[in-house]
């Protein structure tokens, strides 16, 4: 499972998608979960990482499943129409 940090803005953005890229190489599963419960602080640069982390999970032929995602993340993801990107899981 990979783990979001606390904070994640467009400051952190760029260190926590390579770090999960990384990640993303270790995991076995078909699907690859994705914890963000410890997410407290962010800006829409999360979406970004995740969604970048989607594709790069798909071009590995893997799912990405979010869990415990922020109330206030999955309302941005509904306001900028990629909610049905980032399942739950």
């Amino acid at each position: 499972m990979l783990v979001l940090p606390a904070a994640l803005t467009r400051l952190q953005a760029s260190a926590c998608l390579q770090m999960l890229v990384q990640g993303l190489r270790t995991e076995t599963g078909a699907t690859v979960l994705v914890d963000a419960a410890a997410l407290g602080r962010f800006d829409s640069a999360a979406l970004a990482v995740l969604l970048e982390l989607r594709r790069e999970s798909r071009a590995v032929g893997k799912m990405v499943a979010i869990r415990f995602m922020p109330d206030r993340l999955r309302d941005l993801a509904s306001l900028y129409g990629v909610a049905e990107l980032l399942p739950a899981g």
